[in-house]
């Protein structure tokens, strides 16, 4: 984790949908290279301050950059820097693996020649040779999770965004997903999660905690477990989120 370089920054952000506010005048800096956990219970407004991060939903008001573009501004040029994969996973099933790696790396604007030597490359990494020509819907549901993990930073962006994306997987399947997290952070990618389960929140290098849309705990797991005298991240997430005020 590099503290020197900022890619994500928000200041006072804000989303409003009519009276309501689902995101209140959040303000917090990503490092380069670190594992943010980014929690809150159903309706806190994570999938919200989310969308906005990736571009995808204008602020009401407040400011934020992700890698150095303005997301209510150049919300094309965040796209293209970022990478994104959800609980759902974003892979077409009716293509084979290569198939999807070649169009998704064609969306992010990378070339042929790169797209056919880093499909190889990736392959032999994930141990996938023998899958090049399979069709993605034949896959395990753990080596769909690793493809698409490894498709959306493919284009070696600075910053993945992971929308809940062990849902529905054992748990060795989960402790091998994170491996690879380490091994992107490691890269220099700086990895945005949300996840429901508390044990992966103790993998994170920071942990942000919202409540009714503001966030109401930012710090590394131990020292959050510090301040609130809990011996687990689950026990502090049940403090905080039982504060709340609405729900979906």
């Amino acid at each position: 984790m590099n503290e020197n370089n900022i890619v994500i920054q928000t200041k006072e952000l804000t989303k409003q949908f009519g009276h309501f506010t689902a995101v209140d005048h959040i303000s917090f800096n990503v490092y380069e290279g670190e594992i943010f956990g980014f929690l809150g219970a159903n309706g806190a407004g994570k999938t919200t301050a989310m969308k906005m991060l990736c571009g995808l939903s204008k602020p009401t008001s407040g400011s934020g950059l992700v890698a150095g573009f303005d997301i209510s501004k150049q919300s094309e040029q965040v796209k293209r820097n970022i990478g994104y994969m959800s609980q759902k996973f974003s892979l077409y099933e009716d293509l084979k693996v290569w198939e999807n790696i070649r169009l998704f790396a064609g969306i992010y604007g990378m070339k042929s020649k790169d797209i056919a030597i880093k499909t190889n490359e990736l392959l032999s990494r994930l141990g996938f040779e023998s899958e090049r020509n399979t069709l993605v819907s034949s896959l395990p549901l753990g080596w769909k999770q690793k493809l698409s993990f490894s498709v959306s930073i493919f284009h070696e962006p600075k910053i993945v965004f992971l929308d809940e994306p062990t849902g529905g997987v054992d748990p060795a399947t989960r402790r091998q997903f994170w491996e690879l997290i380490y091994q992107a952070a490691d890269r220099g990618i700086t990895v945005f999660v949300t996840t429901h389960y508390m044990d992966e929140a103790e993998y994170c290098n920071r942990v942000s905690i919202m409540v009714d849309g503001k966030i109401e705990a930012l710090d590394s797991p131990a020292n959050l477990k510090r301040q609130f005298g809990a011996h687990g991240m689950e026990d502090v997430f049940y403090q905080l989120a039982r504060k709340a005020k609405r729900g979906e």
